[in-house]
Formats: structure tokens, sequence, C-alpha cells
């Protein structure tokens, strides 16, 4: 016959039973706190091909021309960002967008349609190349960005220019003449075009690899937060597109990319 629980001891059980319960919850909380964190993971960043015994190449990046199609796309903003993604390949230096603006207006050259209005700037402004291009595509909602981009430049060129800003007096008086001593040709050196589409498998394992050492995978979106915000993406397509203008200036030189 079994022996009714003295209620003092369901009690006392019950008590215990909570007691441990409750520092099984405390050591889980302790041990999640001091957990260690992941480590630290560097972006990865851009390489230009050129050898720096020299110095850096001086890079100018002109302004988009919108070929979208729509005026929901902010071309200055879309420039802003591909100039500070360019900022940030190795061995390349880029002037000021202000100091390209300022050129542009003393050559009365107010949209840069041509080869030869890259190739007019590029010695005004007496840098080793020109960046031009074009927004292609753009829907902020998907979201995606089409861009194309030409790289005018001297092929042998590896060194830098005086940074001195020029005036636009002399800007103005400077004639095309200088251009056959750099060696600018009327062809690009290297182009590059691609349309990034957020829906597309492939734009999102390129945003994934992007947002790698750029956002906390402890966060709710992680790295598709790059897809969630039109300028989040715009600063995603700016570094692709210019990884794929190196890609193609790397093979041009005839030397493996840095991965």
């Amino acid at each position: 016959m079994t022996t009714p629980l003295d209620p003092r001891h369901l009690h006392s059980l019950t008590t215990l039973a909570r007691a441990i319960g409750g520092c099984l919850i405390l050591a889980a909380l302790l041990l999640g706190c001091s957990a260690p964190k992941p480590d630290l993971v560097a972006p990865r960043a851009l390489v230009a091909p050129y050898g720096t015994g020299a110095g850096e190449v001086l890079w100018a990046v002109l302004p988009l021309r919108n070929e979208s199609g729509t005026t929901l796309v902010d071309s200055q903003a879309t420039t802003d960002k591909l100039i500070a993604a360019a900022e940030q390949v190795r061995g390349v230096r880029v002037i000021p967008l202000n100091r390209v603006l300022q050129a542009m207006a003393a050559l009365k050259t107010p949209v840069v349609g041509s080869p030869a209005d890259a190739r007019r700037l590029a010695e005004a402004l007496g840098v080793d190349a020109v960046v031009t291009g074009s927004i292609t595509a753009y829907d902020p909602y998907t979201p995606s960005l089409g861009l194309a981009l030409a790289l005018f430049g001297d092929p042998g060129s590896r060194g830098t220019t005086d940074l001195a800003s020029p005036g636009p007096q002399t800007l103005s008086t400077r004639t095309t003449e200088g251009l056959a001593r750099r060696g600018i040709g009327p062809t690009p050196l290297s182009t590059a075009s691609a349309l990034f589409d957020g829906k597309s498998h492939e734009t999102q394992m390129q945003v994934r690899q992007f947002a790698m050492g750029r956002s906390e995978d402890t966060t709710a979106l992680a790295w598709r937060r790059y897809l969630a915000s039109s300028e989040l993406f715009g600063e995603f397509a700016a570094y692709q597109i210019l990884d794929d203008l190196l890609r193609a200036e790397w093979l041009r030189t005839g030397t493996a990319p840095v991965e």
C-alpha cells in the first residue's frame, strides 16, 4: 500500500524544482553572455592591376548619364556612390567630383557624350584615366540597377600627376595636342556593363559576398538589408560594376585578378 506524500514534503520538492530550474536558466544566460563573439571579417577590397613603383594611377569619374528611361533615378547620388567605391580601390586615386564639374564647365561640356569629350577632360584634368558611363536601368522597388562603364586612359601610364587644381582659364585654353603625347586613344581601355536585379539569385549571391565584413549577421536582415534599401543596393552595384571593370583591366594587362 502506497503511503500518501506529506504535503510539507510535496511543497519542499516543488520549491527545490523551481530553484533548480532557476539555476539552469541563470547558467544558460551566463553562458550565452560569455560566449565568444565571431571574429571580425574584413570586406573584400578591390585592387587595380597597376604597378605602384611610380605611384598610384589617378582617375577622374565623370557624372553618369541617365539612360534608364525613368526620372526616378538620382544620377548625382549614383555617381557619388561610384566615386566612393573607386576611392577604395587599391592602387588608384580619384579626384573630387567638383573638380570634374569645374573642368566640364570650363570646357563648355555639360554632358560627356562621346569618347572625344572624355579624352578632352582627361587631358584638361591631367589624370591618367577617366571613367565615363551611364545608368541603363533602374527600379527602386525590386531593387534593380543597370550600369555601363568605360575606362579611357593611357595604357602605359602608371604614375600620378599634380593634384593642384588648374584654373578655368588654363582648362579652356588647353588643346587636344597633349593627348597624342599622353597616348590616350579614341577607344576605351576596358568596359563593363551589367544589370543587377535584386530578384536574381546571382545578384543575391554577389550581395551576400559584398556584405561580408560590412554588415552584422546578428541583425534581423543581415546581408539582406542591401536588398531592402535602394540606397544600400546602389552602394553594392557601384562596387560590383567597378569590380567587373577592374577584372577587364586585369585581363587587358595580362595578369591574374587578386581575389
